[in-house]
């Protein structure tokens, strides 16, 4: 981060500091906030963390979890009066303020100081201090490294070691994926060593489905993954209803995308979701293709190289028409010689 020193400073005396992150927070996003929290209250700070939706269940085990609050109607009053009168702005895990939805603009106008730590592409100018890198595998390693830079690595207890170590994992694919540097190795056991137990963790994330969940992972695989091999694609969809029939929860549908990338000689697979409001998509890929642009064009999205997300306010049938359509202009770049590494598995 340039300008260490004033930012230590900047932290040096208690302040009221809000923290937010992405709209449906994934184990990073939530990973970095609640880790941020806790480190920040420790060193005397009045912290409150709100998120722009609500998160998935798997990531509740997390300290700090139960004083999260969730902007809604409920609670926009209070999540309003919080950003006014907030000195500090943590913007973790995103690059834009639209990211945040309607806390955007409240963010935008604050007159705190507002820092961004994140590792998308692009990042908007809106911050008074920045630590920012796509090389990054995660925005917990960014954390971490900021905490460390700033000679304050003591703050990190088990607690705060495993927010970190869960966010690492999870953008990581639990270490399968390109963007597992030997940074993340050493950051990893940096964390097992004050006290993260990487197996709670692991369990903790991946291995609480509910049954309705594998109900509907297993009819959409069966019944709802389209292959269109001349394309080098597969794509899902789910419509409202069918999220409907097996009572689907916010994150459900996490991680849904890379099982159409995980054929055979598939180079970008695609989740379609109709969430009523809006058609929700998450685009993966390997090699060059770059679902980053593919969603920055088309679908006004965006996010990682091989990992993004977009959106569309047509209808589902529409959209599944229209995303068929663009495949024509990209069947070159989807050729069949593309070399397939593992890619990223972040939520968008």
């Amino acid at each position: 981060m340039q300008n260490l020193d004033a930012f230590k400073e900047l932290l040096d005396s208690p302040k009221k500091v809000a923290i937010t992150t992405h709209h449906k927070p994934d184990a990073d996003a939530l990973g970095s906030s609640l880790g941020l929290a806790a480190f920040l209250k420790k060193k005397g700070h009045e912290v409150s963390v709100i998120t722009p939706t609500d998160y998935p269940v798997f990531l509740h085990w997390m300290k700090g979890h139960k004083e999260v609050i969730i902007y809604n109607q409920q609670n926009e009053a209070n999540s309003h009066k919080i950003i006014s009168e907030a000195e500090v702005i943590f913007c973790l895990d995103f690059s834009s303020l639209h990211r945040i939805n309607e806390l955007g603009e409240k963010v935008r106008q604050s007159s705190a100081v507002k820092v961004l730590i994140d590792h998308h592409l692009e990042p908007e100018d809106f911050a008074d201090f920045t630590k920012w890198s796509t090389k990054a595998a995660a925005t917990t390693e960014l954390l971490y490294e900021l905490i460390v830079e700033m000679g304050e690595e003591n703050y990190i207890d088990k607690d705060i070691a495993e927010c970190l170590y869960a966010g690492i994992m999870t953008d990581t694919g639990s270490f399968r994926h390109p963007n597992t540097t030997k940074n993340v190795h050493r950051i990893t056991a940096a964390l097992m060593e004050k006290g993260a137990d990487v197996s709670k963790v692991s369990r903790l994330i991946y291995d609480t489905s509910s049954l309705e969940k594998l109900k509907l992972i297993g009819y959409a695989l069966s019944e709802k993954l389209v292959v269109l091999k001349e394309y080098n694609t597969a794509y899902i969809t789910i419509s409202a209803e069918e999220l409907s029939r097996f009572n689907s929860k916010t994150g459900d549908t996490e991680g849904l995308v890379n099982y159409g990338l995980s054929i055979e000689g598939i180079v970008f697979a695609v989740v379609i979701i109709d969430r009523k409001d809006i058609i929700k998509m998450s685009f993966r890929s390997v090699g060059d293709f770059s679902v980053n642009e593919f969603a920055k064009k088309h679908f006004g999205g965006g996010g990682h190289k091989n990992a993004a997300g977009g959106k569309s306010n047509l209808s589902l049938p529409d959209t599944i028409k229209r995303f068929e359509e663009l495949l024509l202009q990209y069947k070159e770049k989807l050729n069949p010689h593309i070399k397939k590494p593992y890619t990223s598995n972040v939520e968008s």
